[in-house]
């Protein structure tokens, strides 16, 4: 079998890999075939195989490991979801984001999140037999809204909890590119909120302001409101960071 272009080689190896862990033939804890298998089956060198393999390595889809036993070899233990968290990961460690690049792209994914999970949430409450399960995907968000009214945190408690009631929302949307989008970026969205907690004088009215603010978010889905809901997390995230003076205006420009 002819092997493909060199420049190209190792990205078929890698779709390869991605599509069968999107459908699911793959799985976390699985191995991959041996290189040699790769190589005969895609029709590409070795070193390509073990190019692509880095490269999946890097974003943490599998672990290699040398030597012979059930821990050797390529092994999955992520998801592509895992992977792009990975690398936005890297991203904002290796340079961070622009602060007013963040904002905006806080607003467009979220804002989007609560407006369909709400839509969700009005849909299923319609359907025969789906009342009770209609709020079920909030259940974690309010785990974190009960842990955010708890005495004596520390701003960079309070905050940490504030970016997991964030992406507990993304995750109830069901949409994985957005929660994945969400986990990478989260370090990068705890360290400018908090570097803007140390610019705010009454931090204790702010943080029972945003209280009340992440209960009214969850009340607006609970009622399956979209529009409401889509307003009240676009004030909340612009308002914050108006607040702290980490934007020029708090706007989505």
């Amino acid at each position: 079998m002819t092997e493909a272009a060199p420049a190209r080689a190792w990205r078929v190896v890698l779709d390869r890999i991605e599509t069968d862990l999107l459908d699911g033939i793959l799985t976390p804890g699985d191995h991959l075939p041996p290189e040699r298998e790769l190589a005969s089956t895609l029709g590409v060198g070795r070193s390509s195989v073990r190019e692509a393999l880095r490269v999946l390595d890097v974003l943490g889809l599998i672990r290699t490991a040398t030597g012979s036993g059930p821990t050797a070899g390529a092994i999955v233990i992520a998801t592509p979801r895992g992977g792009m968290s990975a690398l936005l990961r890297l991203q904002v460690a290796a340079q961070g984001f622009p602060i007013d690049d963040v904002v905006r792209t806080r607003l467009i994914l979220e804002t989007a999140v609560a407006e369909g999970l709400a839509a969700r949430i009005a849909a299923e409450r319609r359907a025969p037999g789906e009342r009770d399960a209609a709020a079920e995907p909030l259940a974690p968000a309010r785990v974190a809204l009960d842990a955010m009214d708890a005495p004596g945190l520390t701003a960079a408690e309070f905050l940490a909890l504030d970016a997991q009631f964030h992406l507990a929302l993304a995750e109830a949307s069901g949409n994985t590119v957005v929660a994945a989008m969400m986990t990478g970026l989260r370090e990068g969205i705890e360290s400018y909120v908090l570097a803007g907690a140390a610019r705010i004088a009454d931090w204790d009215d702010t943080v029972a302001r945003l209280r009340v603010q992440h209960r009214e978010i969850v009340a607006a889905l609970e009622l399956g409101d979209p529009a409401r809901a889509r307003r009240l997390v676009a004030d909340h995230i612009t308002g914050y960071y108006a607040h702290a003076g980490l934007t020029h205006d708090g706007k989505d420009r």
